[in-house]
């Protein structure tokens, strides 16, 4: 489907390489049966699906914890979950993020948003309903089905035309009520909600006005289902704008004590104190603590896709971890039934004495308190199944998930460098040493030309970041090394494609991003075809005005 969510930035072992699995045989390294991929995501996807899924599956994983994991949920884009009460300014950020309103989006002081909104990238602007996109494998959102009809009819995917949204997807929530009022409105557990977007989402924003800190007790639950996620989670005082420099110290010193109360955690959450909105800030005092606080959230956003292949191998671990402890429960539980007679009474005598199985465990298997479920939500969805039917252990099984721990996943953090290497400034110009003078011409273009030309706007970016993707390394740039052959292969002369380099490469440090890739891309379209003779300055409409 067009728009939808293309895959992340991996780094190909092979560049250019089909992505092919290989016989092992030849490497000293590796254990038997170990495969190598021709980029990391493979791996990742592979490593899930035949030594980690299996176990989830037998053991009823996804009943207990959350989904099974497709090919499409570990392609996904990373993904910032937004949360906080009414008319906190949610919907308001994802405008100023994208410097315009996505479809269907209402902004007001009243409670607005009713629905979860899924903020993506696409080429036409339109809303995908909630059944459709539960339905839609290209997009990431086929497990929300279990969440009912009555959920996915306040979903929706909302496809915006931006370049930000070409490296995350946003999701808005509804406004967070105090008092009785929201709950009865609900037709849905929005707890659980949250709980599932947040084991997906790579930044979680909690949203808090200045001006109403109050902590209700639905807030209070939906903050308690992110437990786990802590890595995540970054609190946004907004509209801080609005109080006197005395005041907010005070509203912060405020937010704070209420927040202690409700994480229950002796380390220090990081805040950021912003005004995300277009106007003029209220309190001109404060305009350049909020301009460095804010610049300081959107270069956390930043990193996301730069980073999003080292946190999903992170969220696997994770899962991995729990589909073992959760497979050891279950078939510990298995073991205690009776052959024959008192199943239905040993079946609640270990539901009830839950806590002391799991110390049992802890015992027999040098496992952590921290290792193991809540033990109240545990007992509630085993109290569904006969344990007598759950399989016992699977000894292959669980070896199997030992390798992947101990093997695949080491291997596949391996093969990811840390950094690219920094480029001398004397060869930071791929083309440089082979070209004469470069050509001739200034901006404004030549004659006939459209001022369309130089409005990044308006390229059609499509083709371009296909290309950037499939040879992308792990900062989200492309060497000159491995551009060169692309630029090359658009007929450009070497000299002109040495200014085209000089011209894209706005931030001198002799790689292209994706936004200064599109741009050589188009500079060279633009010698091609004759359009226009290459500036001797890149126009400032030229440059992208991503705030993430």
């Amino acid at each position: 489907m067009a728009g939808g969510p293309p895959p992340l930035p991996t780094r190909s072992l092979t560049p250019n390489s089909p992505s092919r699995p290989k016989t092992p045989g030849g490497g000293k390294s590796g254990s038997k049966g170990s495969t190598e991929f021709a980029s990391i995501l493979d791996g990742l996807k592979s490593t899930y699906a035949q030594k980690i899924k299996p176990l989830e599956q037998a053991y009823s994983f996804d009943q207990f914890h959350s989904p099974y994991l497709t090919d499409v949920d570990i392609e996904a884009k990373p993904m910032v979950l937004i949360i906080g009460g009414y008319s906190t300014g949610k919907s308001t950020f994802v405008k100023h993020l994208l410097d315009k309103e996505y479809p269907g989006m209402h902004i007001g002081p009243e409670p607005t948003t009713d629905r979860f909104v899924a903020v993506m990238n696409g080429s036409e602007e339109r809303i995908i309903p909630g059944n459709a996109a539960g339905v839609s494998g290209d997009l990431p959102f086929g497990a929300i089905q279990k969440f009912g009809a009555q959920f996915l009819q306040k979903f929706q995917v909302s496809l915006v035309n931006s370049v930000v949204l070409e490296n995350l997807t946003l999701i808005d929530t509804p406004g967070i009520l105090s008092g009785e009022k929201q709950r009865i409105g609900r037709s849905y557990d929005f707890t659980a909600v949250v709980e599932f977007f947040a084991q997906r989402a790579d930044r979680i924003l909690l949203l808090f006005d200045a001006h109403k800190l109050d902590i209700s007790d639905e807030f209070s639950e939906a903050i308690h289902a992110l437990k786990g996620n802590d890595e995540k989670i970054r609190i946004v005082l907004n509209k801080a704008d609005a109080v006197s420099g005395q005041q907010l110290l005070r509203v912060y010193g405020a937010m704070m004590w209420s927040l202690g109360k409700v994480l229950q955690t002796p380390e220090v959450t990081r805040v950021f104190i912003g005004s995300f909105w277009d106007g003029p800030p209220g309190c001109p005092d404060l305009a350049d603590l909020l301009a460095t606080e804010q610049k300081d959230l959107l270069n956390d956003l930043r990193t996301l896709p730069r980073n999003a292949i080292v946190r999903r191998i992170n969220e696997i671990v994770k899962r991995t971890r729990m589909a073992k402890v959760h497979a050891l429960i279950v078939s510990h539980l298995r073991n205690e039934m009776p052959g024959f007679f008192g199943k239905k009474d040993k079946q609640d005598g270990l539901i009830a004495n839950l806590e002391s199985e799991f110390m049992k465990l802890e015992r027999l298997h040098g496992l952590v308190p921290g290792d193991f479920p809540d033990p109240d939500k545990f007992r509630e969805t085993l109290s569904m199944f006969k344990i007598e039917r759950f399989p016992k252990m699977d000894k292959k099984m669980m070896a199997m998930c030992d390798e992947a721990l101990s093997v695949d996943f080491p291997k596949l953090m391996h093969q990811y460098p840390q950094s690219q290497p920094q480029i001398a400034a004397a060869e930071r110009n791929p083309f440089e040493a082979a070209t004469g003078s470069p050509g001739a011409g200034g901006y404004p273009s030549a004659d006939g030309a459209s001022e369309e030309l130089w409005i990044y706007d308006q390229i059609d970016r499509k083709k371009f970041v296909e290309q950037f993707r499939a040879v992308t390394g792990p900062d989200g740039k492309v060497s000159g090394a491995t551009a060169r052959p692309l630029l090359e292969a658009t007929g450009v002369e070497t000299s002109q494609l040495a200014k085209v380099w000089r011209l894209a490469d706005w931030t001198k440090d002799g790689y292209l991003d994706m936004d200064e890739f599109v741009v050589a891309m188009h500079l060279c379209n633009i010698v091609n075809k004759g359009w226009a003779q290459l500036p001797e300055v890149l126009p400032p409409t030229l440059k992208p005005q991503r705030k993430v």
